[in-house]
């Protein structure tokens, strides 16, 4: 089996396992990951009497939000945060407030995610102190799933 082959399968069976595990509230597992939408702003024709108000194919482009979905599939939750841009930092405060809102008396977080590059413990040390990064990263069990897996 050429090597890429084996990494991918590695990776996706550890993922697969991972989430074989019987639900477990103090080792939660959390999918995070993320999407972009444009947002736009849509033109009313207002109505007059005896008139419908009309939408018309016009629109104006309002910028795009970033939006990171938290969920846990076993416990049926999810959660999402809207931020303005998608960077290391971002994926840093999400991960937080995972660790400090969501899921603050879990013995560990079971995180599953992509490889996008800022999914990585790396991003916590750029947003935070050396020992508030380290805090968090414990509160972590990382896997990756495989590229173009996910």
């Amino acid at each position: 089996m050429p090597q890429a082959d084996a990494e991918f399968v590695a990776k996706m069976e550890d993922v697969l396992d991972v989430y074989q595990r019987p639900y477990d509230p103090s080792r939660p597992v959390v999918c995070i990951d993320e999407t972009n939408k444009q947002l736009i702003l849509e033109k009313r024709v207002p109505c007059k009497p005896g008139k419908p108000e009309k939408l018309d194919s016009v629109y104006v482009r309002n910028g795009v939000a970033d939006i990171f979905m938290i969920s846990e599939p076993l416990a049926g939750k999810r959660e999402t945060v809207v931020k303005q841009t998608r960077t290391a930092i971002d994926f840093a405060k999400v991960l937080r407030y995972t660790a400090d809102e969501l899921y603050p008396k879990a013995e560990k977080i079971i995180l599953v995610t992509d490889n996008l590059s800022i999914h990585a413990p790396s991003s916590l040390y750029k947003a935070f102190s050396a020992e508030e990064a380290n805090r968090l990263t414990k509160r972590f069990e990382w896997h990756y799933t495989p590229r173009h897996g996910s």
